[in-house]
């Protein structure tokens, strides 16, 4: 069981659940009458696999790093407990398995953006992007946006504009996100010598960051109202949620700390999810 835990640990099963909602959610959004609940439920177990298979490639590709870190260094690779070589087979398997049987069960569109955000995260962030650049998250963003178009593509077979709304969503989240993480553990990027943006640009540039990109995330919010795809239940709770998003980051902005930083990151978790049923409603409602 020890070992089953440790492998689990592997897929990163904590951030895999909030993006498993984002492709839930744009499923009910880009087909209203409903998806087939056998589609729904494949499409979950794609997109586990998928996101699985990426988060284990990371811990093998990162555990030099992981073991310089406070936050990470009891991770199963870093620690011995798997043997490196065996995380990185197991993340390859699950990202095989997840495009042979989303292919199979779903539809070869799905299968081929859950595999493009797998290889996008794996090579594009964390091979290039994150020991380079104070951008990397900013960039390499795109592949943690991927789960809500895998879901519109599972739902309807193809795909419209109008799916880039729930990916533009994610994608201008993830930086304000992200960087209110970094900020608390900025000593440990410091110290691996990955170029987060707190270590290169400082705190108050991040902060200042953080809100430009909140603003940018509550307009994005906005914009499936103006194009039609989504009605008044939805702009009320996206306004609502994405305004208390902004406040929280203006809230940084003013009175740094370690306190501020903390309830802004963990408030954007519940920010995502929120938005993102709130879409889900909106459509079901209507």
């Amino acid at each position: 069981m020890a070992i089953l835990r440790d492998y689990i640990t592997l897929t990163k099963p904590r951030i895999i659940s909030l993006l498993l909602l984002t492709t839930v959610a744009t499923m009910f959004v880009a087909d209203p009458a409903g998806p087939a609940l056998s589609t729904i439920l494949w499409t979950m177990l794609g997109g586990y696999l998928a996101a699985g298979g990426a988060g284990a490639i990371n811990h093998y590709l990162d555990r030099d790093r992981d073991a310089r870190m406070a936050r990470t260094r009891g991770r199963p690779l870093v620690s011995g407990r798997i043997e490196p070589v065996h995380g990185l087979i197991f993340g390859t398997v699950l990202g095989l398995a997840a495009f042979v049987q989303l292919t199979l069960t779903v539809n070869l569109l799905a299968a081929a953006l859950s595999m493009a955000g797998l290889l996008g995260y794996v090579f594009v962030y964390t091979m290039w992007l994150k020991p380079l650049t104070p951008q990397n998250i900013v960039i390499g963003g795109a592949a943690g946006a991927m789960p809500p178009v895998v879901g519109w593509a599972a739902a309807t077979g193809s795909l419209t504009l109008e799916a880039l709304w729930p990916f533009a969503l994610v994608f201008f989240w993830t930086p304000p996100h992200f960087w209110a993480l970094s900020l608390l553990i900025k000593d440990d990027y410091a110290r691996t010598g990955v170029p987060m943006l707190p270590v290169v640009k400082g705190e108050d540039e991040t902060r200042r960051q953080i809100l430009i990109y909140a603003v940018i995330t509550l307009a994005i919010s906005l914009g499936p109202v103006f194009t039609g795809l989504l009605g008044p239940v939805y702009f009320a709770s996206a306004l609502i949620l994405g305004g208390g998003f902004v406040g929280l980051s203006a809230r940084l902005l003013r009175h740094p700390g370690r306190l501020a930083a903390r309830q802004l990151y963990l408030s954007s978790l519940a920010y995502l999810a929120l938005v993102f049923i709130a879409m889900a409603l909106d459509q079901a409602l209507s």
